[in-house]
C-alpha cells in the first residue's frame, strides 16, 4: 500500500527525474558531483526557492500571484536606499524586518482586493505588478547599487563554509542565508501540514463555498495568503542583495513564470486544493538543475527559456489531468450510489 501510495505522488516522479538528470549530467560533464558544483547549485535554490514557498501557499488556496517578484525588488531597493541615505550602521535584522513588514502590507492589497472585491487574482497582481515597478524606477529611481550599506555589506561577505573541486580547481562558498531558505521551507511546511490553517488554504483550494459552511473564514484566509507570500517576497529581495553584493533592478525578470512553473511541477494544482512544500523545493531544485547544467550537457544557456517553457505546459498538463480524474472518480462514485439506491427500491 505504501509503495502505492508512493507511485501516486507526483513527487515521487520529480525526484527520480532530478537523479537521472543529475547522473546523465555527471556522465556527459563529469563536474556535476564535483563540490564546487554542488554548493553553488545549493546556493542557487536559496531565492527561487523562498520565493517558491511563499507563492505555494497562493496557489494551494486557488489563487494566483504573478507580482512578488516585483514586490521584491521594491523592497530590495527601498530598504537599501534607506539605509544608504541614513547611513545606516546598526544590526541587518532591522532591514529584514522592515523588508518583511512591507512586503506583507503590498501583499495584503492584492488579498483585500481579491477578497471583497471578487476580482480575478491573476488580473489584481498584473496590475499591482506594474504598480511596484512604476514606484521602484520613478519614485525611487532605480539604479544599480554596488556599494552597499555596511550591514548588508557585511552579511554579503559572510559565508558558512568554502569548498574547492580538486578536478577543477574551482572554489565556492555556502552564504550564511541558506538559513533563510531553511526556516521559510520548515514554517511553510509546518503551517500546511499540521495548523487548522495549513488546512483552510487547502479547503479554500479546494471549494471556497464548501470550506465557508464548514466554517473557514474564506476572506482571511485569501488575505494571509496573499500577504504572507508578500513577506516572504520581501525578506527574499533583501536576501538576494546579500547574494550577490549588490542591488539592481533586473535581478527577477522572468521569475513569476520559472516559481510558478516550480510550484506546479512540484505537484500543487494549478486549480488549488493540493501539493506541498517538499514537493516545491523538488520542483524548484527540477528548474535550477536544467538553467544551471545545460551547458554541461552541450547545450546553449539559450535554451533555457524554451526548457521552462515545456516545463510550464508539462506542470499544467498534469494538474489538469489530475483534476479530470479526481472528476471522474467522484462522478464514478455518484453513479454507483445511484444505482444501489434503483437497486435497493427494486
Amino acid at each position: 500500500m505504501k509503495v502505492k501510495r508512493l507511485l501516486k505522488r507526483n513527487e515521487f516522479y520529480v525526484a527520480l527525474i532530478i537523479v537521472v538528470l543529475s547522473l546523465l549530467i555527471h556522465a556527459k560533464s563529469g563536474q556535476f558531483f564535483t563540490a564546487n558544483n554542488l554548493v553553488d547549485l545549493a546556493r542557487s535554490l536559496i531565492v527561487p526557492g523562498m520565493m517558491a514557498s511563499g507563492l505555494f501557499m497562493v496557489i494551494a488556496s486557488g489563487n494566483i500571484d504573478v507580482s512578488f517578484p516585483y514586490t521584491a525588488m521594491l523592497c530590495m531597493f527601498s530598504i537599501t536606499k534607506l539605509f544608504q541615505i541614513m547611513d545606516y550602521q546598526g544590526p541587518v535584522i532591522l532591514g529584514f524586518i522592515l523588508a518583511a513588514v512591507i512586503g506583507a502590507l503590498l501583499g495584503a492589497v492584492n488579498g483585500v482586493l481579491a477578497a471583497w472585491l471578487k476580482l480575478p487574482t491573476l488580473i489584481i497582481t498584473l496590475g499591482t505588478c506594474t504598480i511596484y515597478l512604476g514606484f521602484t524606477q520613478g519614485v525611487l529611481k532605480s539604479s544599480v547599487i554596488s556599494v552597499l550599506p555596511a550591514p548588508l555589506a557585511d552579511m554579503a561577505n559572510t559565508n558558512l563554509f568554502s569548498v574547492r573541486s580538486a578536478a577543477t580547481n574551482l572554489g565556492s562558498s555556502m552564504h550564511i542565508s541558506i538559513f533563510l531558505l531553511i526556516a521559510t521551507l520548515l514554517i511553510v511546511g509546518f503551517i500546511m501540514r499540521y495548523t487548522m490553517l495549513g488546512r483552510g488554504i487547502y479547503a479554500v483550494g479546494g471549494d471556497p463555498v464548501a470550506a465557508e459552511r464548514v466554517g473557514f473564514n474564506v476572506k482571511a484566509i485569501t488575505v494571509f495568503v496573499f500577504a504572507f507570500c508578500g513577506l516572504v517576497g520581501g525578506v527574499t529581495g533583501l536576501t538576494q542583495v546579500t547574494l550577490s553584493g549588490m542591488c539592481q533592478i533586473n535581478f527577477f525578470d522572468g521569475y513569476e513564470m520559472t516559481i510558478i512553473a516550480a510550484v506546479v511541477l512540484g505537484g500543487a494544482n494549478i486549480a488549488g486544493g493540493s501539493g506541498s512544500v517538499f514537493g516545491t523545493f523538488l520542483g524548484v531544485l527540477l528548474m535550477k538543475l536544467i538553467s544551471n547544467n545545460l551547458i554541461l550537457l552541450g547545450i546553449p544557456t539559450e535554451w533555457s527559456k524554451l526548457m521552462t517553457g515545456v516545463l510550464i505546459i508539462l506542470g499544467v498538463c498534469v494538474s489538469a489531468y489530475k483534476m479530470v480524474s479526481a472528476e471522474r472518480k467522484v462522478t464514478s462514485n455518484i453513479l454507483k450510489a445511484a444505482d444501489g439506491e434503483e437497486a435497493a427500491h427494486e
